[in-house]
């Protein structure tokens, strides 16, 4: 042992201290018993100011008999507008996810379909830490870097390069008696208006149009505690803000605190081969020679109860230790319930895939009487929430475990308004082969049944299903009017698509609602066995994604299976609202039930007693649906198929369409858009409302030649004409613009006069011709926003276009003194050929 030498000075110092700290010790042990000791503190490094030293008090000073307290993960004690939260050390370092919700909105701060009760306004995960100077710290975790395995080198050096904020400090005022919590007045912080359990970015804020909170008139109305969740209810009033509809704004906010689940799920790997919405992190353990995207898909956790294990792995159906549960809103109108737990319990046939039996329900929430404590707020509660809005929209969101893609709970949002919705669909796409269609006002069974479509659907996304929008597209056109077919298969194998309605059934068919509706069906029940199958005999993510990978390779031998993604730009196959593997089929079988619809809508609309508004309405959806088939034809010209495959797939990922499938599309349109739809101009309709005909006609044509003539699609044409991606024939962008010339002009070179409406389709043509090639808008910003490919064709494009533009001028100035055309033809023709050289002289940049 060393000992060192002291001086005397030194040494009679050390007495005098040592002395002092004998005395101070016996001092603490005399008052043991009146005041709680604290344990030791760990302090953390900080940076910036440091915290001051919390005065501590005794416990029983701070939480007094009077108090309500609640019980839970964490101990909440209250009285009058006081909040302690009594936080157990044991929950220091855990994981808090705090979702924040609009609990009641304030009509004034509606903008658009957003500021209604449960929109979500804020989502993060937060720890609490014990701090140096009796202080607790809140920080705000990020999972955008992750490496999961502690045992690792790269662990560490990822926690050193990824420092957690601290969203806030909170002094501990007291422990409770055996020190195993510390005690936190919370009063002022959730009073307060943070961006931790209220608004938390001031987007939020300024999309309803608030300002400031004002203290005055807001207050919590009570903090309740459970077993893994705290909720916090506030009032709130904010002055007005950006455009504001009244002086100011009350609402109420409610802020759920959420334990996160120590034992984390096993993650299941993405493939992009099933559509499941994703979480993704920057993984460091993944790649050992690299950083790898690791992308996880959002599923609840569904795992057979250990009792159960062994005969689950022989194949019997087993309940899960914990169900999926939504409650219906209370506020539901009581006819509707019925169908909306009916559209959530028709799932339970899909887990049955899965190896679950009585996996997800629904059932109407309990009432006050039974149950007091009962909440929609509570974020053990999954529910269907009712919002008596004039939106006509319905939505599935979820809330997930951000480490894991873990779901923890959902509200599903159904407006009102959405019935409104459902019978114009249901109206224009089935009145003409269902009798109970056609009026304006359905019988409680027919929307009913509509309504629980809608359900069903927004529980797929609230199951972790994103839309399939390509999934109707397996399905051959001609076997949506076989009626046995589709009665029994149903016209689109995932209800997760967006293909409404079988609109191609003929009423010489005689399909029944069996095969009109759609259903969930082989892929929904698939994706579902493939997202929530438990499997025990792998050790990790990593592990089991080898085993499911080639069981969705051979699952996919079936066509039916395919998952076509809502964000492919150029592929046909995936479009909403369309049926069938042939949008020209698909297309020409709905607009000859359109041509039925409009001949009957005056008196399928009939109100003797009211004005024509309600007819109007259905005969712009009438318009709507003939313009949404003509879209799905467009897709068709300069689209590429894009089939998502893995290495050991045999065919390309990427194909251009084929030639002559472009050719039927612009033949397609030539028949059903740019001749004249004379058949849309019903007179026993408008004779009665303001609406023009041309206008309407006009405003579609010029929506149509917009969306084939914008320099996306003609790039792409481009790159399948030089790139060589296809081993067959290109429909080229130079060939499509001498088609469209035959067809826009085909009067000229017939030598005859055009009418009033082709007049006015010519005149739409050429002023885009003069946008594509002198473009109004800014050129130096559009180039920069473009992508690679797409400058890189840019000059050839211009150069397509240009020579359209003047072949047209050429054509136009030999006809324009033609003896054999009328004088509205001829002045037509000059106005053209002026427009185009007064736009010519003045662009000087190209």
């Amino acid at each position: 042992m060393l000992r060192l030498k002291l001086s005397p000075g030194v040494w009679l110092l050390s007495c005098v201290l040592l002395a002092a700290s004998v005395q101070a010790t016996a001092q603490r042990k005399k008052k043991k018993d009146k005041e709680t000791t604290p344990a030791e503190i760990k302090a953390d490094t900080t940076v910036g100011k440091k915290p001051a030293p919390s005065k501590l008090k005794k416990y029983s000073d701070v939480i007094t008999k009077d108090m309500r307290t609640d019980t839970g993960f964490i101990i909440v004690h209250a009285k009058e507008d006081e909040y302690y939260f009594e936080v157990p050390l044991s929950v220091m370092g855990k994981d808090i996810l705090i979702v924040n919700r609009v609990a009641e909105a304030s009509v004034d701060m509606r903008n658009g379909n957003w500021g209604l009760t449960g929109d979500q306004i804020g989502e993060a995960v937060y720890r609490f830490e014990k701090a140096r100077n009796n202080n607790l710290y809140l920080r705000r975790l990020s999972f955008s870097e992750y490496s999961g395995d502690t045992s690792k080198p790269m662990y560490t050096s990822v926690q050193r390069n990824n420092v957690q904020a601290i969203a806030a400090v909170f002094p501990i005022v007291a422990y409770n008696a055996d020190s195993s919590a510390v005690v936190l007045n919370m009063s002022e912080f959730l009073s307060s208006d943070n961006d931790i359990t209220y608004f938390s970015k001031p987007l939020f804020k300024t999309r309803a149009g608030m300002g400031a909170q004002q203290n005055d008139r807001s207050y919590v109305k009570y903090v309740h505690a459970y077993p893994t969740n705290v909720e916090v209810r506030a009032f709130k009033t904010y002055a007005a803000g950006l455009n504001p509809t009244s002086a100011n704004y009350s609402v109420e906010l409610n802020s759920s605190m959420v334990l996160l689940p120590e034992k984390m799920a096993r993650p299941r790997l993405q493939d992009k081969r099933v559509g499941y919405f994703t979480i993704s992190h920057k993984d460091f353990d993944a790649n050992p020679q690299g950083v790898t995207n690791t992308t996880y898909a959002v599923r609840w956790r569904l795992e057979p109860k250990p009792e159960d294990v062994e005969k689950y792995k022989r194949g019997e159906l087993v309940e899960p230790v914990k169900p999926i549960v939504f409650y219906i809103d209370p506020s539901t109108p009581k006819k509707w319930i019925p169908y909306l737990i009916q559209g959530v319990n028709d799932w339970q046939a899909a887990f049955e895939r899965a190896g679950f039996k009585n996996a997800i329900y629904a059932r109407e929430a309990p009432s006050r009487q039974e149950d007091s404590t009962w909440s929609l707020e509570d974020a053990r509660h999954s529910a269907i929430i009712y919002r008596p809005s004039s939106i006509a929209n319905a939505m599935g969101p979820n809330v997930n475990d951000p480490r894991t893609g873990e779901i923890l709970e959902s509200h599903i949002f159904w407006y009102h308004n959405v019935m409104s919705l459902l019978q114009k669909w249901y109206f224009v796409q089935c009145a003409a082969v269902d009798t109970g269609a056609r009026k304006l006002v359905f019988d409680d069974k027919l929307m009913g049944d509509l309504i629980r479509f809608v359900s069903s659907h927004e529980v797929g996304h609230t199951l972790g299903l994103m839309h399939n929008f390509g999934s109707s597209s397996t399905v051959p056109v001609e076997n949506l009017r076989n009626k046995a077919w589709v009665e029994k298969y149903g016209h689109t194998p995932s209800i997760m698509d967006y293909a409404r309605f079988n609109y191609v059934a003929q009423p010489e068919d005689n399909i029944s609602r069996a095969g009109l509706y759609p259903r969930i069906n082989d892929y929904d029940k698939w994706a579902i066995e493939w997202g929530y199958k438990w499997r025990d005999n792998v050790k990790d993510e990593y592990e089991e994604q080898k085993l499911l990978t080639p069981i969705v390779t051979d699952s996919l031998k079936n066509q039916r299976l395919w998952f076509g993604s809502e964000m492919e730009p150029l592929d046909p196959r995936c479009q909403n609202e369309d049926l069938g593997d042939d949008a020209m089929k698909a297309g020409t079988y709905g607009i000859m039930n359109l041509k039925r619809i409009i001949k009957n809508l005056g008196q399928w609309t009939y109100e003797p007693e009211k004005d024509y508004t309600n007819m109007r309405n259905m005969l712009t959806a009438v318009y709507d649906q003939y313009g949404t088939y003509i879209g799905h034809v467009v897709r068709n010209i300069g689209g590429e198929y894009h089939t998502e495959k893995i290495a050991g797939q045999p065919g390309a990922t990427y194909e251009v369409v084929e030639y002559k499938r472009q050719k039927e599309a612009v033949a397609f349109l030539d028949k059903e858009l740019f001749t004249t739809p004379e058949w849309l101009n019903e007179k026993s309709l408008m004779d009665k409302i303001p609406d023009k005909f041309g206008i309407d006609l006009s405003e579609v044509q010029r929506g149509v030649l917009n969306g084939i003539l914008n320099r996306f699609r003609m790039t792409s044409m481009l790159a399948a004409q030089h790139d060589g991606k296809g081993t067959g024939k290109v429909y080229t962008a130079d060939e499509l613009m001498l088609d469209l010339d035959k067809i826009v002009f085909r009067e000229l070179y017939e030598g005859k006069s055009v009418s009033f409406y082709r007049r006015n389709l010519q005149k739409i043509y050429i002023n885009k011709l003069l946008d594509m090639v002198y473009p109004t808008d800014n050129m130096d910003q559009m180039i920069s926003g473009m992508s690679q490919m797409y400058t890189f064709y840019l000059t050839d494009l211009s150069d397509v276009m240009r020579a359209a533009l003047t072949k047209e001028q050429q054509l136009i100035m030999r006809m324009m003194n033609d003896p054999r055309l009328d004088k509205d033809t001829q002045r037509h023709l000059k106005d053209l050929n002026y427009k185009i050289n007064k736009i010519g002289e003045k662009d000087l940049r190209f």
